[in-house]
């Protein structure tokens, strides 16, 4: 599994000075970062991403929302992007079937545009598609029951975790359906944006990663941290490693 970085995480920091903050990820020892709001950043990431040996695999954009698909695709095939991951949809789709069934027929049709740009389509999940509201089952499985095969998930484990549904239980029963991974810790009720390092919360990462060896790339975030956050992605990023290198010993 590649280790990646929600740039979401740093986003004041990317915000005040793009380059610096790249080349802190760098030394912290990441190769992949995971931008967001990727249509507004495309030129600076171009520029930026190679000066300091970063690659950026998957990207979020509001692709459900989006008046041009095929140019998010387009832009996101010419930074190197693999998978373009729509980040949200809204929690008012996720307590229906009905309303299920459509997002996932957007995502199909949004896979075809994508896969002529040599892309794929991903989604990734709050704690509202997480909640086992289905006679026990999500919002996730309930959207994979409709879902083209050839979009994928990016199953965000601590919101997972927030809304209910074990995210180790959750990835053995969507197996494959899932290649990415939001990992990330912190208090599980609550003040559930006050998260904290990997190791520091509730979560537990190992379980999780014994669960999903497939998994493509484990991608580190904050939603909200009290503190310095390079310290905090540093500690993350230093624990998900050892971790790995625990996992395949």
């Amino acid at each position: 599994m590649q280790i990646s970085v929600q740039l979401y995480s740093v986003r004041e920091a990317f915000a005040a000075d793009p380059a610096s903050t790249l080349q802190r990820l760098a030394e912290i020892g990441f190769t992949s970062v995971e931008p967001y709001g990727l249509m507004d950043h495309a030129e600076t990431l171009r520029e930026l991403l190679p000066q300091y040996g970063l690659t950026a695999p998957s990207a979020h954009v509001s692709l459900l929302g989006a008046e041009d698909p095929a140019e998010v695709f387009a832009t996101a095939a010419a930074l190197g992007v693999r998978t373009v991951i729509d980040p949200h949809r809204d929690r008012a789709h996720w307590t229906r079937e009905d309303d299920i069934r459509a997002t996932a027929e957007r995502l199909g049709e949004l896979a075809g545009i994508a896969s002529d740009n040599g892309v794929r389509v991903g989604y990734h999940n709050h704690d509202f598609e997480a909640r086992p509201v289905f006679e026990g089952r999500c919002g996730l499985e309930v959207l994979v029951d409709h879902l083209d095969p050839r979009v994928v998930l990016e199953l965000d484990t601590f919101w997972s975790a927030v809304g209910g549904t074990d995210p180790a239980a959750l990835l053995d029963r969507l197996g494959q359906r899932i290649q990415l991974a939001h990992l990330k810790d912190g208090p599980l009720q609550g003040q559930v944006r006050d998260q904290l390092s990997l190791g520091d919360g509730e979560m537990d990462v190992p379980s999780i990663l014994a669960a999903a060896p497939w998994l493509e790339l484990g991608v580190i975030e904050f939603d909200g941290y009290d503190g310095d956050i390079f310290e905090a992605v540093t500690r993350s990023y230093r624990v998900l490693t050892q971790h790995l290198r625990e996992a395949q010993a």
